[in-house]
C-alpha cells in the first residue's frame, strides 16, 4: 500500500452485496485499519447508509449505499483500506465480505495564499476593506525551479492560459527588460519557474507595455500573446508570441508590420462574436505630438489574420473637433469613422494621420471591450493618460473614453467620454493619469500612473485603482498604492522623498474564470523607487526597479 498523496472526490456508489445486512447498529470506529498512513478513521451515518473515510492528509471521500451497510446479523465493518496504485478502496466485513470501489481522484484545488516575501504595499479604500491581497511574486523572491530567474523591472500588460493537466501559465511583459517572461505556476496557482521567451535583443531594446492574450474561447483562434513596442527603441510595433515556444526562441520576435509603427500601448483583439467572421484589432497610440495619439484599427476578413489586413485610424465628425470639443457642454455623442491609412512606419503615419483630419489625443493608453453578449464586446473603452503640452485642445489629467461599434459597419462609430479629470468639479476630478484599463461585464478598473502634477491638491494621492460601475455611473476608489506607508519605508522598498504617485499600478486582468474563484484579479506594482542592481536586464541596461504581482479578491465583475 502506497501512501495517499491526492485529494478525493465525494462519489455515490449502489453496493448490493452489503444490502443483505440488517443490523441497525452503527460501527463508529473501525475495528481494524489496515496501512495508518492511508485510512485514519471512518464514521457511519445514523441511518447507516453512508460511510465517511477520513485520509491521513484530511481528505475526506463519502460512498453511499442504496440500503444500510450494517444489520441485526451482527456483520459489521472490519477494515477499510485504499490503494493508490489503482485507486481502489477496499471494504471488509466481519462477515469476510469483501467489496471495492474506484475513487476518482481530483485535481488539486487552487489556494490563494502568499507566496512572496514582499509584502503587499496596497491600501484598501472605503467600502472594500473586505477585499482580499495576496503576494504572489515580486523582484526579490527565488523560484524553486529558476533560481537565477528575476522578475525585472517594471513588469506590465500580462495573460494568463490554465493548462489541461491543471496547472498554469503567466505571460507578463517585462517593460524595461524590453522583454516577455512566462511564469510557470502548479494546480494550487504556486509560482515555480520564470524564464524569458522574448527577450531585449529581439525587440530592439523596445519597452513592451501592456498585453493581450489571444484564446481561441475568447477569439476564435490562438493561443497568442500580443504586446506593444513603446519606448526605448525604434521597433515600434506589435509583437505576436507564442506562449508556449521555447525559451531557447527568446531571440527572434515576430512582428506584426502591418498593424503600422506607432508608440505602441497595446494592441487588443475584439471577442470573436462583436463582428464574426473578421479580425479586428484596437491599438493606442501612446504618442503626444503634433498628430496626436491615435486610436488605431486594424481589420482582416479572416478570423485569425494578423499580417494581410487594412489599416484605419479614427476620424471625429468632419475632422474639425478636438479632444476637449468632446468635454463642452452638453456635448453628448459624436460621429466617429475609422478611414483608411496607408503607411506604415512612424514618421509617415504621423503625417498622414495630420492630413486626413485623424483625431489627436494626449496619449492614447490602454483599450479593452465590455464583456457579455455580442453588443456589449462592441463597446470600446480607452484612456488617454494626459499631458501638460496641447491643453488647449486635448486633456492635461487624462480622460476616460467609450466608442460603441456599428453592428453592421466596424467602421463606424459613437464616441463619448465617460471620465474627464480636467473637469476639477465632475466625478472625474481625482483621476491622475489613468493608463491600464480592465471592463468585465459590469465594470471598469482603472489603474493610474501618476505623472506627479503638483497644481491641484486633488491629483495629490499616490496611484489609484478605481472601479466605475457601467450601469450606474457610479466612480469609487478601490484600492491605493501604500508604499509610502510604514511596511514599505521600513522595509526599504520605497523613500520618503518620494513624490506623489511615484508608484504606478497596472497590468491588471481578471482571472475568475481561470483559477475557479469568482471576483479574482492580478494586479501589479510597478515599484519605482525600490531600486537594487539585481533587478537589472541580464542583458544590459540600467534600470534598476522593482516588480510586485498581486492577486486581489473580492472585486465585483
Amino acid at each position: 500500500m502506497k501512501k495517499l498523496i491526492i485529494s478525493l472526490i465525494y462519489v455515490t456508489l449502489a453496493v448490493s452485496c452489503f444490502t443483505s445486512c440488517e443490523n441497525k447498529d452503527e460501527t463508529t470506529d473501525p475495528q481494524e485499519i489496515i496501512g495508518t498512513g492511508q485510512v485514519v478513521n471512518y464514521t457511519v451515518s445514523e441511518d447507516g447508509t453512508e460511510v465517511t473515510v477520513e485520509f491521513e492528509n484530511g481528505q475526506r471521500s463519502t460512498i453511499t449505499f442504496d440500503e444500510p451497510l450494517v444489520g441485526e446479523q451482527g456483520v459489521g465493518i472490519k477494515s477499510i483500506t485504499f490503494d493508490e496504485a489503482t485507486g481502489m478502496l477496499t471494504f471488509t466485513l466481519t462477515d469476510g465480505t469483501v467489496s471495492k470501489f474506484p475513487i476518482v481522484a481530483e485535481a488539486p484545488v487552487v489556494e490563494l495564499k502568499n507566496h512572496s516575501v514582499t509584502p503587499h504595499l496596497l491600501k484598501r479604500h472605503p467600502g472594500f476593506e473586505d477585499l482580499e491581497i495576496y503576494t504572489i511574486l515580486s523582484s526579490e523572491d527565488e523560484l524553486e525551479q529558476s533560481p537565477d530567474y528575476v522578475y525585472g523591472s517594471m513588469a506590465d500588460g500580462a495573460g494568463l492560459l490554465r493548462n489541461d493537466d491543471g496547472t498554469f501559465t503567466l505571460i507578463n511583459n517585462i517593460e524595461a527588460h524590453y522583454s516577455v517572461a512566462r511564469i510557470s505556476f502548479d494546480e494550487t496557482f504556486k509560482p515555480l519557474k520564470g524564464e524569458i521567451i522574448l527577450n531585449s535583443n529581439a525587440t530592439g531594446n523596445t519597452a513592451q507595455c501592456s498585453g493581450t492574450l489571444i484564446t481561441p474561447e475568447e477569439h476564435g483562434f490562438g493561443p497568442l500573446y500580443l504586446s506593444g513596442g513603446e519606448w526605448g527603441g525604434d521597433a515600434r510595433y506589435v509583437y505576436a508570441t507564442d506562449p508556449f515556444r521555447d525559451a531557447s526562441e527568446a531571440g527572434t520576435a515576430r512582428t506584426l508590420t502591418s498593424m503600422g509603427q506607432w508608440t505602441i500601448e497595446n494592441a487588443v483583439p475584439l471577442n470573436k462574436n462583436a463582428f464574426p467572421d473578421k479580425t479586428i484589432v484596437m491599438i493606442g497610440d501612446d504618442s503626444h505630438g503634433d498628430a496626436g495619439g491615435q486610436l488605431v484599427m486594424y481589420v482582416s476578413e479572416t478570423v485569425g489574420d494578423l499580417d494581410n489586413g487594412k489599416l484605419y485610424a479614427l476620424k471625429v465628425g468632419d475632422g474639425t473637433v478636438t479632444d476637449n470639443d468632446l468635454v463642452a457642454e452638453n456635448a453628448g455623442e459624436f460621429d466617429a469613422t475609422f478611414v483608411e491609412l496607408d503607411e506604415r512606419t512612424y514618421d509617415e503615419l504621423n503625417a498622414e494621420a495630420i492630413s486626413k483630419n485623424i483625431m489627436a489625443f494626449n496619449r492614447v493608453e490602454d483599450i479593452d471591450y465590455r464583456r457579455g453578449s455580442a453588443a456589449a464586446n462592441r463597446e470600446i473603452y480607452f484612456t488617454a493618460t494626459g499631458r501638460t503640452a496641447y491643453n488647449d485642445t486635448r486633456t492635461k489629467y487624462g480622460r476616460i473614453y467609450k466608442l460603441v461599434l456599428d453592428a453592421n459597419d466596424p467602421l463606424k462609430g459613437k464616441l463619448s467620454v465617460v471620465l474627464d479629470g480636467d473637469n476639477l468639479e465632475g466625478k472625474g476630478k481625482r483621476l491622475h493619469s489613468p493608463d491600464n484599463i480592465l471592463a468585465t461585464s459590469n465594470y471598469l478598473y482603472i489603474q493610474e500612473d501618476p505623472n506627479g502634477y503638483a497644481d491641484n491638491e486633488l491629483k495629490q494621492h499616490d496611484a489609484y485603482l478605481y472601479q466605475y460601475n457601467l450601469n450606474t455611473g457610479v466612480l469609487q476608489v478601490v484600492l491605493e498604492s501604500n508604499h509610502r506607508g510604514s511596511t514599505g519605508l521600513d522595509n526599504g522598498y520605497a523613500l520618503a522623498s518620494d513624490r506623489w504617485g511615484k508608484w504606478e499600478l497596472t497590468g491588471m486582468i481578471d482571472v475568475s474564470d481561470e483559477l475557479g474563484i469568482d471576483g479574482t484579479f492580478i494586479l501589479i506594482q510597478q515599484a519605482h523607487s525600490w531600486y537594487d542592481d539585481g533587478f537589472k536586464n541580464p542583458l544590459g541596461g540600467d534600470i534598476n526597479e522593482g516588480s510586485i504581482l498581486t492577486v486581489v479578491k473580492g472585486l465585483d465583475r
